[in-house]
């Protein structure tokens, strides 16, 4: 191995360590129910502090790239991982509920976000060939995070408390993030040279920069296709237990098993369809993923779910999800370029806090499982057709070249 690959090398290390760290935040509703014995507030109350926290995540990610330009990557990680512990530390002090919105809400959602894009855009440009697939590695290490973490906070939170659970928990994340900061370099312009032959036969997109894509009515498109997917996937991975015992009939503990599996699930759709959107059409795989959501949506509305029906389901959409959100940010290079793609990809990316802002008053509007999921259903076959008759701007590019070729070919 060359010395550029192992830098390359390196860098992987590097982003996998920071994006577990980054992940951890996925573990919010162990505290719940903890915060609620000890402080004696509302249940509903205490979670608003995670949709405060993915909402400043998807905020942030519409100045990270700026900060990268002004800062680095690796100054702006290494201070985004310690803003982000220390938001984890202080909430160890924190007794009202102001205090969790700012400390473990805005605080920690905004660090996150902030080191989770730039991150993973930056490892994308050092392997422009294999975009998909080492954005499945990016994303599937911050899954892999929240996954192994459910595990340590649980018991620190046996052991320790959960007020100290949060001191513990910030300083562990704080020195992942800045081990992980310090392994990383930021991608030189000419990355793409050092990767594999391309299996591509598209043509180079034009590097957007944010105010052109947003003339551009793919940019538009694209928001929806994330905006649906984001906002079926996080629905379910919040009310999933519920749905098990409300409409499969399952009892508390057999619904709870659904939690875990759709974390391997989802982190196996990141692995397998980011691999997978190298080798083929990432738009036409994610439009297939979009189309087994819509029937695993429609089958919890209209079916007679059991326990195998309601695994099924929830399994497909985990596993879909999971491989939407690892496929977008190939996309968004594909359509629009590398050079700005942190800043590009965090205008799409807003589709995922207001996904989760939006699924919960659908559902509120709606008044019940069933109907919701039957709205989500058509949302999914929407955004499927979409995203099937969608196309590169090179590509549509190319094709008026060629009319107007075959137009002057008739006149002559």
């Amino acid at each position: 191995m060359d010395n550029k690959n192992a830098k390359r090398w390196l860098i992987v290390l590097g982003t996998v360590i920071m994006q577990m760290g980054l992940g951890t935040i996925y573990t919010w509703s162990l505290f719940n129910a903890h915060l609620v014995t000890k402080f004696g507030w509302e249940l509903n109350s205490v979670s608003i502090t995670f949709s405060i926290t993915s909402f400043a995540l998807a905020f942030a990610t519409l100045f990270a790239g700026k900060l990268q330009d002004r800062f680095g990557l690796r100054r702006l990680t290494t201070a985004a991982g310690i803003v982000l512990g220390l938001g984890l530390i202080l909430s160890s002090q924190a007794n009202s509920l102001l205090m969790f919105y700012v400390l473990a809400g805005v605080i920690v959602g905004f660090a996150d976000g902030t080191a989770y894009i730039t991150s993973l855009s930056n490892l994308i440009k050092w392997f422009p060939n294999n975009k998909g697939l080492i954005s499945g590695v990016s994303v599937g290490a911050y899954g892999t995070g929240s996954l192994i973490f459910k595990y340590i906070n649980g018991s620190l939170i046996d052991s320790v408390g959960v007020s100290n659970t949060f001191m513990y928990w910030g300083m562990i994340v704080m020195v992942m993030i800045v081990i992980g900061a310090l392994l990383v370099r930021e991608a030189p312009v000419q990355a793409a040279s050092l990767g594999a032959t391309s299996t591509s036969t598209t043509a180079k997109p034009k590097d957007y920069t944010v105010k052109e894509m947003l003339r551009t009515k793919e940019a538009y498109l694209l928001f929806i296709i994330f905006f649906t997917a984001c906002m079926c996937g996080l629905y379910l991975i919040g009310i999933v237990k519920d749905i098990g015992v409300q409409l499969a009939g399952l009892d508390v503990q057999t619904a709870a098993n659904a939690v875990a599996m759709i974390a391997i699930f989802n982190t196996a759709g990141r692995l397998i369809l980011g691999a997978l959107s190298d080798k083929m059409s990432r738009l036409k795989l994610v439009g297939a993923s979009l189309a087994v959501t819509a029937a695993a949506m429609l089958t919890l509305s209209y079916a007679t779910l059991n326990f195998g029906l309601f695994f099924t389901c929830v399994a497909a959409i985990a596993f879909c999800f999971g491989g939407n959100i690892t496929v977008f940010p190939a996309i968004v290079s594909d359509f629009f370029g590398l050079k700005n793609h942190s800043k590009n990809y965090g205008i799409v990316y807003q589709g995922f806090g207001i996904g989760a802002l939006s699924g919960s008053f659908i559902a509120v509007f709606l008044g019940g499982f069933k109907p919701t999921f039957v709205i989500f259903g058509l949302l999914c076959l929407l955004a499927c057709l979409i995203a099937i008759s969608l196309k590169l701007p090179v590509e549509k590019a190319e094709e008026k070249k060629a009319l107007r070729l075959k137009a002057t070919e008739r006149t002559a």
